[in-house]
């Protein structure tokens, strides 16, 4: 009984020693995405408060910060360079001041920044600017240096918290030449993301070790071949196909998610994405227990925190006060006056003034014949009156080069059977959609998502008349009956057409899946490309007309008109919860 007593005794002590030995660290990852300009609780565009931004970031971090002290990891996932007029002030504007985001991102105190196509849209003398100026490295593992065949960001990084180690990989959709003219990128590639992760993912397990493996992907959930070759929004797979990642931060497509899933070797990888603007955190939650300095057992958990909640921070609106005037003095500059009120939401039932006054810079900048443009923005509006700077932000949202390019009139066809494919139904009887809307489609939507697919990809043309018969299926809608001025339009014939380059690089595949042009093609029909994003261009043109009067140009309309105009009616009061006007 005694050698019994002794025993468990022993036993006792033994586990009471090895339990006085483990050590449990609590670690917190936050993650902003897709920012885009929003560093302030400004919208500078529409001259009004923002949710989101920045500044309700930091008071939310430093909340955090007061808990998990060093042990808080901050990490932006890119698209951080575009959007609101603060990033595009300290883009273009002043190139001689301390980029504005890098000074945030240093004083926010960033861990880790990772890229976005939005970012490398600026162009590399923007962007490695931006770089240059952050304190924290910036990350890309698939953007290739071609001279050298290395990485022109670092691939990832490493820190270590409290006994620790953790190993941070970044990288980028490598759909950019599908979107971006090579002159914002030459001199780089963008590689596969599976392949990288793995070949990264060896080198860092054994040169490395490391207790906790995150990707940061700038690169949603559901995957897609873009251009042919490119596999955009590939985070799922490479999180599923490439063991080793503990956590997977996912950014690009503006969607929130906040899952695990399990990957080939039967781990499980949390997947999480905060959506856009700030509204959304992602907020990870890690506790490692250690035994004799090696990590036995680690637990991950996530939630998506709204930054709603956290108030304004003073001294973050304190610290950044004189950008913060100078931005709003750019965006308040008068540039003409406008003689009615334009809004993109008739754009979607048929000619409007938003769209064909874009049409109308276009073709007046370019000389071109024909004219190809969406609405960029799904809901939006510029009012009557005076027209300031911060109304092109409403007229333009992105800094797109315009090109010239050559299509043949079949080309320009075959463009607007897509684009009308992606954005009418077929209507077979007139109780119908008009417009290819979500089945789960709420009452009064205003959502960008309410579309079955992008309204930035709802090309309309100028310059030539036609019509669409919304009862016709794909490849069979559009009728082109002349140019504008009357004179025949030739399917055979070459004409030179106005469009933006996200378009003419391939973006949503309209001239190479519509229009059967190899992307590899598409370089040799551009003619010419101007040298400063549209927006500015759009920006000398009003100034120099000083007052435009935005009309509907009429030249295409859907047929037949006795069952599309009261569908027009019906569709817009469902996406805009209110009557047709």
């Amino acid at each position: 009984m005694k050698r019994l007593t002794c025993c468990l005794v022993w036993i006792c002590l033994l586990l009471g020693t090895v339990a006085a030995q483990d050590k449990e660290v609590r670690l917190k990852i936050v993650q902003t995405s897709d920012i885009h300009g929003n560093y302030y609780p400004r919208d500078f565009i529409r001259q009004r408060e923002a949710a989101g931004s920045l500044a309700r970031v930091y008071s939310f971090v430093q909340q955090e910060r007061a808990v998990y002290k060093d042990n808080l990891i901050l990490l932006d996932n890119g698209d951080i360079l575009q959007g609101q007029p603060a990033a595009y002030y300290y883009n273009y504007i002043d190139t001689l001041s301390p980029h504005l985001t890098a000074e945030m991102l240093n004083f926010m105190g960033y861990d880790a920044c990772n890229m976005g196509n939005h970012d490398v849209e600026t162009g590399r003398a923007v962007f490695d600017r931006w770089a240059a100026g952050c304190r924290a490295p910036v990350l890309g593992a698939n953007i290739i240096d071609t001279a050298t065949g290395k990485t022109h960001f670092k691939p990832y990084t490493v820190m270590e918290r409290d006994g620790v180690k953790i190993a941070v990989l970044g990288m980028i959709t490598p759909a950019i030449p599908v979107w971006l003219p090579e002159n914002l990128w030459r001199g780089l590639r963008f590689d596969d993301m599976e392949a990288t992760a793995r070949k990264w993912m060896k080198i860092i397990r054994e040169q490395e070790r490391p207790d906790i493996v995150v990707g940061v992907f700038h690169a949603g959930q559901d995957a897609v071949l873009m251009g042919g070759k490119y596999r955009d929004n590939a985070s799922l797979e490479v999180a599923r196909n490439v063991p080793g990642f503990d956590i997977v931060l996912m950014g690009h497509d503006h969607t929130r998610e906040c899952r695990k899933v399990r990957n080939v070797a039967g781990d499980s990888v949390l997947v999480i994405d905060p959506a856009s603007n700030g509204v959304v955190v992602s907020n990870v939650d890690i506790r490692v227990t250690l035994r004799h300095g090696r990590v036995v057992a680690k637990r991950i958990d996530g939630v998506l925190t709204e930054t709603g909640g956290y108030g304004v921070s003073e001294a973050f609106m304190q610290r950044f006060a004189p950008q913060y005037a100078t931005v709003q003095e750019f965006v308040s500059k008068k540039i003409g006056r406008f003689t009615q009120t334009i809004s993109t939401r008739p754009a979607y039932f048929g000619p409007s003034a938003f769209v064909d006054l874009i049409h109308t810079l276009q073709l007046a900048i370019s000389g071109a014949e024909i004219s190809l443009a969406a609405p960029l923005s799904y809901d939006t509006r510029i009012e009557a009156g005076d027209i300031c700077v911060y109304d092109m932000f409403n007229l333009y949202k992105f800094e797109n080069m315009l090109y010239t390019m050559r299509l043949s009139g079949k080309e320009v066809r075959d463009v607007l059977e897509m684009s009308y494919g992606l954005w009418t139904n077929r209507m077979t009887s007139p109780d119908d959609h008009l417009l290819q809307l979500r089945d789960n489609l709420r009452d009064g939507a205003v959502d960008k998502f309410a579309f079955k697919h992008p309204s930035f990809n709802f090309d309309s043309a100028a310059g030539i008349i036609y019509t669409v018969d919304v009862t016709k299926p794909e490849g069979q809608k559009v009728a082109i009956l002349s140019m504008a001025d009357g004179t025949p339009f030739d399917a055979e014939r070459m004409y030179t057409v106005a469009l933006n380059s996200y378009r003419g690089n391939g973006g949503g595949e309209l001239l190479t899946k519509g229009a059967g042009i190899p992307h590899d093609a598409l370089k040799e029909r551009i003619i010419r490309s101007t040298d400063k994003d549209l927006r500015y261009y759009l920006m000398q043109y009003i100034e120099q007309k000083k007052l435009l009067e935005p009309r509907s140009l009429g030249q295409w309309k859907f047929i037949p008109e006795a069952w599309a105009q009261p569908a027009s009616r019906r569709d817009y009061e469902l996406l805009f919860g209110e009557v047709w006007k």
